[in-house]
């Protein structure tokens, strides 16, 4: 019997947080099928958010699917989930038996090109809990993300995201650290980044 190839993950030694990376969680030809669907089958959308007091539209288009009633807010944006189709189904299934943990939520982002971002942020809505566990898969352009530490100037970490991975971030990286996906004036393709959560 073949069993399906999985990558021993890479486990990062950070204060004040557990991210873990799995390079290859799906691979090269299960990522282009999916990221083939995604973008042809996903209802995107464009909202505007409010910076410094100016309205600008987000740099990035997003979707939430999810179970009833699970509403996510986040930069003044408060989105309603649509039901869960086969595909999200099928992607949700895998990350939650590598990640030990059951989601209700996942927030979807198309990055067009390198010219759609986003900015330093924390995943430390109240609707996620204490210490949330956020699994993001990633399909499409290879995107720089970047995390730094709240308190501790040195607290550094740059990961190249790559087609079909899967990166989790628990405990209380939340509470201490916060990341982003830059802007980049390199000619790049679309990314797709769906990020599964657990709304309490």
């Amino acid at each position: 019997m073949n069993l399906p190839f999985q990558p021993e993950p890479i486990i990062f030694n950070l204060p004040d947080a557990e991210i873990i990376y799995f390079p290859h969680f799906f691979d090269i030809k299960d990522a282009d099928i999916l990221l083939n669907q995604l973008v042809a089958e996903i209802p995107w959308q464009q909202d505007d958010i409010r910076v410094f007091g100016k309205i600008h539209p987000q740099p990035r288009l997003t979707a939430l699917f999810g179970n009833e009633g699970k509403s996510y807010s986040y930069s003044n944006i408060k989105m309603h989930p649509q039901p869960w189709t086969p595909i999200l189904q099928k992607i949700k299934s895998k990350v939650e038996s590598a990640s030990d943990t059951n989601f209700t939520t996942v927030l979807l982002n198309q990055y067009r090109d390198g010219k759609d971002s986003n900015g330093w942020h924390a995943d430390n809505e109240k609707e996620l809990g204490q210490n949330p566990i956020i699994a993001s898969v990633s399909f499409g352009a290879e995107r720089m993300f970047q995390l730094r530490h709240n308190s501790i100037s040195n607290a550094k970490l740059n990961i190249v995201l790559e087609h079909g991975s899967l990166l989790l971030m628990k405990g209380t990286t939340q509470h201490f650290w916060k990341h982003q996906i830059p802007k980049t004036s390199k000619p790049i393709g679309k990314r797709i980044n769906l990020t599964f959560r657990h709304i309490v």
